[in-house]
């Protein structure tokens, strides 16, 4: 298992080994807890690989790609559960009554035009020209109406929104941060095959976030996802 809240991996011992290695961040949004705004758990599951019996970091060091499961579970004026096996994007809503998930959001599909970006704009002066220019550009739509900005601060609420509504949800690197800031085994991967199986996109600005490969389990990187045409224009202006 990797955590966020833990530096090195944890090995499951005998008998409690399984098949799987699972990484997840245990409460994605925390900082806002006291301002009672939604917040959420993010997860990934990869099929082990390594030879040894109870598994190593080489079964979450490879590509998104080789993802079995991504989800997640988010905590509002509901709870939710939105995952993917890699066969589309379904959501499941809590029924208290029974205590069980209901399927409520079948077959999620992303439009592939939006109207919302999601971004902190406090870090503007960091921000690389690429992204400083496309953000600009939807802002002032020249001919177009703009694009309204909504950004709470909790990633998975930020990306579980712009999932249904469209749009694109950006944490790019900067000045400060040139790697980014958001970890990638349990943010960004799991986000980004749920946005991919959605029919939307998700890249760093230059590559889709599901082909890297980390090196570390904590790894950072930059990410755009959303609405399939709302990232390919940022990527144009990255390039």
């Amino acid at each position: 298992m990797v955590s966020e809240e833990e530096e090195a991996a944890v090995i499951v011992d005998k008998p409690f080994s399984g098949k799987f290695a699972v990484a997840f961040d245990p409460l994605d949004g925390s900082a806002n807890l006291d301002a009672n705004v939604s917040v959420g758990s993010i997860f990934s599951i990869w099929p082990k690989k390594s030879k040894t019996e109870l598994g190593s970091h080489d079964d979450v060091l490879r590509s998104g790609r080789e993802m079995t499961v991504g989800g997640y579970a988010l905590y509002g004026s509901t709870t939710m559960l939105v995952l993917t096996l890699g066969k589309g994007v379904y959501g499941f809503t809590l029924d208290q009554a029974v205590g069980e998930f209901v399927l409520t959001h079948p077959n999620i599909k992303i439009k592939e035009r939006g109207s919302i970006y999601s971004i902190n704009e406090g870090n503007a002066a960091y921000w690389e020209k690429g992204t400083l220019d496309y953000v600009t550009a939807i802002k002032s739509a020249k001919g177009k109406a703009p694009y309204s900005l909504r950004y709470i601060g909790s990633m998975v609420a930020d990306v579980h929104r712009t999932l249904l509504y469209g749009g694109i949800f950006m944490y790019p690197a900067d000045s400060k941060s040139p790697n980014g800031k958001l970890r990638y085994l349990y943010e960004v991967a799991p986000l980004s095959f749920i946005m991919e199986q959605a029919g939307g996109k998700a890249t760093t600005g230059k590559v889709a976030c599901l082909d890297l490969v980390p090196d570390h389990i904590h790894k950072r990187v930059p990410v755009f996802m959303g609405s399939k045409n709302d990232v390919t224009d940022l990527e144009a202006f990255h390039k």
